[in-house]
C-alpha cells in the first residue's frame, strides 16, 4: 500500500507514489507508464500499437487545429490567450492561479479564452473542447509534465482535496480511485485490465472505443464515479479540478503523449 502520512509534502507523496510502482512492476521503464495499461500487458500493447498506426483521433487533431486558428468575431484567436501562442504548453496544466485562488485546467483556460473574446463557452466533456485540447496536447508531445504547488495555503488545500478524493472510498461499491489504479493495477476486473494511476493523465483527451469519440479527463472521472455507483461531480467542478491537480502532479516528469486511444 502507498503510505499516506498526514504530514507528507507533495514531493514526498510523489516519491512514494513512483517508488510503489517501481517495486510493483520492476520491469516497466518509468516513462513507459505514459502508455497506461499497455505498459503492463504485451498482448494488449500489440493490438493498441496497431490502432495507433492509424489513430482514430487523427481527424480530431485536425479539427482542433482548425478551430484553434480560426479567428473569433473580434479577430483574435486562441493563441492570444496562451503563453507561446498555445503550442507546447500542455505539460503546465493544471496550475494553481494565486490571483484567483483556483486550479486552472487546460479546458478551463480554453473556455475562459472564449468568454474573454466574446464567445459562448463550450461543453466540458466532449466535442469541440476535447478537439481543441487534443490539438494542444499534440503540440506538446514529448514535453515533461511539470506541475508546481506554489507556496500558497490555498494551493496546498486544493492539492490535499484532490489527494483525499483519490484515496477516499465512495459509492455503493465503496471503492476509491486508488483501489483500482494503485492497489489493483495490472489485475483484471472481468475482461478489463486495470491501468496504473501513474501516467494516467499524460494521454488525455482520449478516444475511447467505448465512447466512439474523444473525451476529456473530467468525462472519465465522471464515468469512474458511476462505475462504483457514486454520483459524479460536474465536469470542471472544484472537486474534479482538485483531483486533476493531485493526479497530474503524481505524473510529474513523465512525457505528454496525448491524445491517445483506449478501449
Amino acid at each position: 500500500m502507498v503510505p499516506q502520512p498526514a504530514s507528507a509534502t507533495p514531493q514526498e507523496d510523489l516519491k512514494e507514489f513512483r517508488t510503489y510502482f517501481e517495486k510493483r512492476f520492476p520491469d516497466v521503464p518509468m516513462n513507459d507508464y505514459v502508455n497506461g495499461v499497455y505498459a503492463l500487458d504485451e498482448a494488449s500493447r500489440e493490438q493498441w500499437e496497431a490502432i495507433e498506426d492509424f489513430p482514430p483521433y487523427e481527424i480530431d487533431i485536425s479539427a482542433g487545429k482548425e478551430m484553434f486558428n480560426t479567428p473569433f468575431k473580434n479577430g483574435k484567436t486562441y493563441a492570444s490567450c496562451f503563453e507561446n501562442d498555445g503550442k507546447g504548453i500542455r505539460q503546465n496544466y493544471p496550475y494553481f492561479d494565486t490571483k484567483s485562488g483556483e486550479v486552472v485546467t487546460l479546458e478551463g483556460a480554453i473556455n475562459a479564452c472564449r468568454v474573454k473574446n466574446g464567445e459562448e463557452p463550450l461543453g466540458w466533456k466532449k466535442g469541440k473542447i476535447a478537439q481543441i485540447s487534443a490539438y494542444m496536447a499534440y503540440t506538446s508531445r514529448g514535453n515533461e509534465i511539470d506541475i508546481e504547488i506554489p507556496d500558497d495555503e490555498r494551493a496546498m488545500e486544493a492539492y490535499e482535496r484532490g489527494k483525499a478524493h483519490f484515496y477516499a472510498k465512495r459509492g455503493q461499491l465503496n471503492m476509491a480511485c486508488a483501489d483500482c489504479h494503485v492497489y489493483n493495477a495490472g489485475r483484471n476486473v472481468r475482461a478489463d485490465l486495470l491501468s496504473p494511476a501513474l501516467g494516467h493523465v499524460t494521454h488525455f483527451p482520449v478516444y475511447r472505443s467505448k465512447w466512439g469519440e474523444l473525451g476529456t479527463l473530467h468525462r472519465r472521472y465522471g464515468g469512474c464515479n458511476k462505475q462504483v455507483r457514486a454520483k459524479p461531480f460536474p465536469a470542471q467542478s472544484d472537486e474534479y479540478k482538485a483531483l486533476e491537480y493531485f493526479h497530474t502532479y503524481m505524473s510529474n516528469g513523465l512525457e505528454v503523449n496525448g491524445p491517445g486511444a483506449r478501449k
